[in-house]
């Protein structure tokens, strides 16, 4: 089992930036990728960034996130960080850590609580 527990979520100013974090615990040695989605309006989450730890590794961004947002993690597993620059009010949205486990005919997806984050004047 793995448990996530997201903080850093608020209300921000176009323009503003924020830091999300979230914190694994729990087996995270055999997760195979790690991120952050966003879920507007209880539709369904959709991915801004992810991490794929298979050979050496790849970081995918959503388009509308690209160039604005950093996601980083420690060696560990152990924290997941987005930066977010230069919001947008279209970012707004309650933002959730993702944690994944692949087997050869499933894929196990864990999640945090979720943090609300809202751009807006």
């Amino acid at each position: 089992q793995v448990q996530l527990v997201e903080s850093g979520g608020g209300l921000v100013q176009p323009g503003g930036s924020l830091r999300l974090s979230c914190v694994a615990s729990g087996s995270t040695a055999g997760l195979d990728k790690m991120g952050w989605y966003r879920e507007i309006g209880g539709s369904q989450r959709r991915l801004v960034a992810s991490h794929a730890f298979a050979s050496g590794g790849h970081t995918n961004y959503h388009d509308s996130a690209k160039g604005r947002f950093i996601l980083s993690i420690d060696n560990a597993k152990s924290t997941i960080t987005l930066q977010m620059n230069n919001l947008r009010p279209e970012d707004t949205g309650v933002y959730y850590c993702n944690a994944q486990r692949f087997t050869l005919t499933t894929t196990t997806m864990y999640w945090g609580q979720g943090t609300q984050v809202t751009v807006s004047s």
